[in-house]
């Protein structure tokens, strides 16, 4: 379901912009095609980014709502503010996707508590440490939501989309923070085994991927659940794999992870063999098993880091999965 408010009266609006601490404002019109084109993008932003009380995406149709739109001097659409505090912070004219997505993750990255932004640290949330690979940044947001899927996952836990959630993991937070919260982390169920498929809105290139597992500590082990160890990764493939189907398709990389392998954040960086991932429309990621003797793997967050290409020609895409069957 979209997080995005559709205004409907002034009043509305401005009670966003005092009980939200940032406000995305899309100026759109119906019969606008650069608002049409851009939408998509939007509405991926608002998914992976809001946040109640402090980052609320909202759109305003300028033929309805041309109070609101007179008042902020509104003359190209689509156009987008974005407002701090009730004021406005940023104003960009026009479908222009990269402007759009570096400023709206830049403040998003200073509403979560952190002094740099999504383009300064390439980071995207200040929880993570260390810097990424020099000329690459992080491109999770290309991950098409509507179409990640994931096999084997037991439904008491977070869906797949905290997976590529760039919030803080509550594992992460201390005491009354992180108590009463969901669980915003995925477990396999009848076994360690987990299987997903992550389309991506354009063609990237992918260098690296980033798994964070934040087990518990506990005295009985056989409750705790494990790391992942052996890790599978197919790239264009049309759809999820089963997991009989993925015994008979050898992957395009196998990585096998050890204790050393994670960081303080629970994460562990997967070096891909970045020939082989120049030109990819999804990767399907096969956790074979964990790193113990339990029953069960935990997965927290996955961040991809590469770069973003031009939207998906389906007939290359094709020929490309080809190279991997």
């Amino acid at each position: 379901m979209s997080k995005t408010v559709q205004i409907s009266s002034p009043a509305q609006f401005d009670a966003l912009l005092k009980s939200s601490k940032i406000v995305v404002t899309d100026f759109y019109a119906d019969w606008c095609g650069p608002c049409k084109a851009i939408a998509p993008v939007y509405e991926q932003l608002s998914a992976s980014l809001s946040r109640p009380n402090h980052i609320t995406f909202v759109k305003v149709n300028v033929d309805t709502q041309k109070e609101i739109a007179a008042k902020h001097n509104i003359t190209a659409m689509p156009t987008f503010m974005i407002f701090k505090q009730g004021q406005v912070d940023t104003e960009i004219q026009g479908a222009d996707r990269r402007k759009l997505q570096d400023a709206v993750k830049k403040l998003a990255a200073e509403a979560e508590g952190g002094s740099s932004g999504f383009g300064a640290s390439g980071s995207g949330s200040n929880w993570r440490t260390g810097d990424l690979p020099r000329g690459y940044n992080d491109i999770t947001d290309q991950v098409d939501l509507k179409g990640l899927e994931l096999l084997n996952a037991d439904s008491e836990f977070g869906g797949v989309r905290v997976l590529v959630d760039p919030s803080k993991p509550t594992g992460l937070q201390k005491g009354k923070v992180a108590a009463g919260k969901e669980k915003d982390w995925v477990e396999s169920d009848t076994d360690e085994q987990l299987m997903l498929f992550m389309p991506f809105q354009s063609t990237l290139k992918v260098h690296t991927l980033q798994i964070t597992s934040l087990p518990p500590t506990a005295k009985d082990d056989e409750e705790v659940p494990m790391r992942p160890k052996t890790i599978q990764i197919y790239p264009n493939r049309a759809h999820i794999l089963g997991f009989e189907e993925a015994d008979d398709i050898p992957a395009t990389q196998s990585i096998t992870l050890s204790e050393k392998d994670w960081d303080s954040t629970g994460t562990a960086s997967l070096s891909l063999r970045f020939v082989k991932f120049q030109n990819v429309s999804s990767l399907v990621l096969f956790i074979v098993d964990g790193d113990g003797e339990g029953e069960r793997v935990r997965v927290d967050r996955i961040r991809i880091i590469g770069e973003t290409g031009e939207k998906r020609d389906p007939g290359k895409l094709e020929k490309v999965g080809e190279d991997h069957d």
